[in-house]
């Protein structure tokens, strides 16, 4: 993944966000379900992907409620370090009504799941992460 021209989304080179996942699936379906470039939205200069017209619908009247957390970057490292790192679209978590990616991969020759030590100390780390994102803004 790489940055947006302003470098607040998660996006992959062709400015989709994370992946191409239709990030509406993972309301309603409680899934990462990859969408379509057929099913495509643009919102604040980013592309989504959506598996149906009718979640590009959803996202349209109300984009905000859908975008995840953190511009689509790794929750827990924007609460641990305060720092962009990739996310897995595959690996994510619905907290108060919100969207949280984490990374899922290996990390120093070890697989590493962020969303472990994120749900270990998940309101702390939270806190963290909302205050170090309103910085990077």
């Amino acid at each position: 993944m790489s940055q947006d021209s302003n470098g607040k989304y998660n996006v992959n080179k062709d400015n989709v966000a994370i992946g191409g996942y239709d990030v509406v699936a993972y309301f309603t379906q409680n899934a990462a379900l990859r969408g379509t470039q057929k099913h495509e939205a643009q919102y604040n200069g980013v592309k989504y992907w959506f598996t149906s017209e009718a979640n590009k619908q959803q996202f349209e009247a109300d984009p905000e409620k859908y975008l995840p957390q953190y511009g689509g970057w790794c929750a827990f490292a924007m609460g641990m370090k305060g720092g962009k790192a990739p996310s897995d679209p595959n690996t994510f978590k619905l907290y108060n009504g919100k969207l949280y990616l984490f990374f899922n991969d290996y990390y120093q020759g070890a697989p590493f799941n962020t969303i472990v030590p994120w749900n270990g100390d998940e309101a702390n780390l939270k806190q963290k992460a909302d205050a170090n994102w309103a910085n990077l803004k």
